[in-house]
């Protein structure tokens, strides 16, 4: 703190060599022997130290009325958001489910999966999970840092765990039996490459705890699918988009309550282009700055 006074007087001192004016530094003491702040004046430059609250000096510099700076040092300032914020590498950590709508009666249904039923592609519910990796994320202010524009770029990993292990996903054409036997786990994943746009609305834009909310819509686009099954210790992966849509457009949101943030998203329809028809969502906690 010593350098950095010492860095403002050397300055000062210099601009005054300059225009060929006097210093002069005084310290008064009022008549309960406390002593007042340190003035400085420099031509008509008037530089006061003096001791702040929560731990830093507060530097106070005015000339002719027109100009005047305070500087907190010490500690952090929120006052004045930035325009435009940036965060990079926010983790999801949540669950994977759907809303299975199919009509297993119908024909459609029959062809993509013969013989099958409700019971069929019933989900584990706490064991289906998903994990968003937003590479990066950033937030515009439109409105007094109240209102915002949210937006980013990242993956969406679903994992799909089925209560019946017996499932399985054939491919070329696509083709859903119960041919398996005896396995200990069975999983569908579908991996997105996603960017979310929201409207972001910020209840306390001066403090470094967000308390707000956001909502806005997604479209991902399906990099990668694969069936796992693990039988005796042994996993083996079928890899194919199994009629999968290559778009999946949603409905997001999250809700930030200080540390605590949470998330959710829905699809705007089905997960896959024929035969079932299931929208899948997600939900859990989301580990972001803002």
């Amino acid at each position: 703190m010593k350098r950095i006074f010492t860095l403002c007087i050397a300055l000062c001192t210099m601009a005054t060599a300059f225009s060929q004016t006097d210093s002069t530094t005084r310290t008064t003491t009022d008549t309960s022997g406390k002593k007042n702040p340190d003035t400085i004046r420099i031509g008509g430059m008037v530089i006061i130290r003096e001791q702040g609250g929560g731990g830093g000096d507060t530097v106070k510099s005015k000339r002719n009325r027109n100009f005047n700076v305070n500087v907190r040092l010490g500690r952090r300032n929120y006052d004045k958001p930035a325009n435009i914020s940036t965060n990079w590498w926010i983790v999801d950590l949540g669950f994977s489910n759907y809303n299975d709508n199919t009509d297993y009666a119908g024909a459609a249904a029959q062809s993509f999966a013969p013989g099958s039923n409700e019971d069929w592609f019933k989900l584990r519910p706490f064991k289906s999970r998903n994990v968003n990796i937003w590479v990066l994320t950033q937030r515009i202010n439109l409105a007094k840092h109240i209102v915002n524009l949210k937006y980013g770029i990242g993956i969406e990993l679903n994992n799909y765990f089925f209560e019946d292990k017996s499932i399985r996903f054939n491919k070329n054409p696509t083709l859903v039996d119960q041919s398996y036997s005896g396995l200990t786990k069975n999983k569908l994943a579908a991996d997105y490459l996603t960017m979310p746009v929201m409207l972001n609305f910020n209840f306390t834009p001066n403090k470094s705890r967000a308390y707000g909310f956001s909502a806005g819509v997604s479209a991902g686009y399906l990099y990668s699918a694969r069936q796992k099954v693990k039988l005796d210790g042994d996993v083996d992966k079928t890899k194919g988009n199994f009629d999968l849509r290559k778009w999946k457009l949603s409905y997001v949101g999250e809700v930030s309550l200080g540390v605590v943030k949470l998330y959710g998203s829905y699809a705007f329809k089905s997960m896959f282009e024929k035969g079932l028809d299931m929208t899948p969502y997600n939900f859990g906690f989301r580990f972001s700055n803002f």
